[in-house]
């Protein structure tokens, strides 16, 4: 069965199944190409007649995924130039005022797609949401800074997708004054850039940041560098009219090249340290403008004072990056020693303290738990200090249930936990969550989800910085008060 809903720019067809309308690739901005490329998003041209919204339109182009990795975290690749577009899973087309989300999805700033099945929204409808889930330009296209008045282009994307909710959710029976941003990792990590941004406000109410916080900006003269290496890489000028006159494919293995310098040169010097300590050579970049400063900064000082906000990470994060390969296994105890020395913390009281934590642990289990708080758990602390220190709804979780594949050697590891709260269980998530994760922890963190988003309440107290209480969410969840403090003091004035 189908059905036709009128928004500002045409008609659009959707799709009607167990009481769940679907809308796909919606576009909320003209195409990236041509004399848009490489270019703050345009408005989208009217279309007479009715569009279909069927099927997933096409996605942000992005280099080769390695097959492991697609086997870990599948997503779709489409082709097609009208990839800023959105998806829509509503409960009810009349004009009932429902709860809007809006998922930013993650990938490093690099990867990163709406089409993906963990992220089907039907589920989020059927409990009474307005689910919407969006692309957004990713790597060189989306971040390389080109200059003033030219920067931050996948930040601008998702703006212009969020200022479409605003002009057109009602007509899908959303309430555009309920409006909650949500994503993972990088899609956290703009999520901590949306609170921050001027240009952002008043287009959502409430936040959750899921294994990503405000951490992650980098510097005008940073950005300059890694325009420089990507013209290198391209035999160009390092301009917007000579990058943008090169092919998408040609851009795109260049990227794969100056990533693959980047992992294989880590000079500060070169790269600047940002970049050499995330990986991540196209994050945010504070330009004045669009980001007008620090995100932390920012919070601290109030922006986004007005919006509800949980924040959470996973338990162990970096293990997806180190265990699913004999990578965790080659860390000796002077490589341990070296990377707690370059994070700036002092080396043997680190190291009784996580070992302390982490009875039996090897060299390799010690590391990861080491980067999964400096990458993840501390940012996301820093964000509730930050947001919650001016009196604002501040929530914390931590994410802890432990998957079963590698011979458990997975743990709760960065991304494990999006299947759970859109309750997507077996979308293809086998591969890293076995043939029977707990049913029960998804209807938790489902709910939790639904409640924040319906009235700013997910369940449990206020996160404050006596008291810092966590959800902890496993098969039996429960508040934990200021989990692992020992670790967390260590690295107080240090990340």
């Amino acid at each position: 069965m189908n059905t036709v809903v009128k928004t500002r720019y045409g008609e659009v067809r959707g799709s009607v199944a167990d009481g769940v309308s679907t809308f796909k690739g919606i576009p909320y901005a003209a195409p990236p190409f041509g004399a848009n490329r490489l270019r703050p998003p345009q408005p989208v041209a009217p279309w007479s007649g009715v569009r279909d919204a069927l099927t997933y339109g096409p996605t942000p182009p992005k280099p080769p995924i390695p097959p492991e990795v697609l086997a870990l975290l599948p997503e779709l690749t489409i082709s097609g130039e009208d990839y800023l577009n959105l998806n829509i899973w509503s409960p009810d087309l009349e004009p009932a005022r429902r709860p809007v989300m809006v998922w930013i999805p993650g990938g490093m700033f690099e990867y990163g797609t709406a089409a993906t099945a963990w992220y089907d929204g039907s589920r989020f409808a059927r409990d009474g949401i307005v689910c919407v889930t969006i692309n957004y330009r990713v790597g060189a296209e989306g971040f390389l800074y080109l200059g003033e008045g030219n920067a931050n282009r996948g930040l601008l994307d998702q703006l212009a997708a969020l200022q479409w909710v605003q002009e057109n959710i009602a007509a899908f029976g959303g309430d555009p004054g309920n409006v909650t941003i949500f994503g993972e990792s990088a899609g956290a990590m703009s999520v901590g850039m949306l609170l921050s941004m001027p240009r952002a406000e008043g287009l959502f109410h409430r936040a959750i940041a899921q294994s990503g916080a405000a951490h992650n900006v980098i510097s005008v003269a940073i950005a300059r560098r890694v325009r420089r290496r990507l013209a290198e890489k391209l035999g160009v000028e390092a301009t917007r009219e000579a990058i943008a006159a090169v092919p998408v494919d040609d851009l795109l293995a260049a990227q794969a090249e100056l990533k693959a310098d980047l992992i294989a040169n880590p000079d500060p010097e070169r790269w600047g340290a940002e970049v050499v300590t995330t990986l991540l050579p196209w994050q945010p970049v504070v330009d004045g403008d669009v980001i007008p400063a620090p995100p932390l900064d920012r919070i601290a000082s109030g922006a986004g004072a007005g919006i509800d906000l949980m924040v959470g990470s996973n338990t162990d994060e970096h293990r997806l990056f180190l265990a699913t390969s004999d990578a965790i296994d080659q860390v000796t105890a002077e490589a341990l020693a070296g990377a707690v020395a370059a994070y700036g913390l002092p080396v043997e009281a680190t190291l009784t303290a996580y070992r302390a934590a982490h009875p039996g642990a090897s060299a390799g289990d010690l590391l990861a738990a080491i980067q999964t708080d400096w990458y993840w758990r501390i940012p996301a602390l820093r964000l509730a200090d930050a947001h919650a220190r001016g009196g604002s709804a501040t929530y914390m979780y931590e994410f802890a249930w432990r998957s079963p594949q590698f011979n458990g050697r997975l743990g709760a590891c960065h991304s494990l936990e999006i299947a759970f709260v859109f309750d997507t269980l077996g979308n293809g998530t086998e591969p890293l969550f076995g043939t029977n994760p707990p049913q029960q922890l998804a209807d938790t963190m489902h709910a939790a989800w639904v409640a924040f988003a319906t009235r700013g309440d997910p369940g449990w107290p206020k996160y404050d910085l006596n008291r810092r209480a966590t959800m902890r969410f496993d098969t039996t969840s429960e508040v934990v008060d200021d989990p692992r403090s020992a670790e967390r003091a260590l690295w107080e004035g240090v990340r």
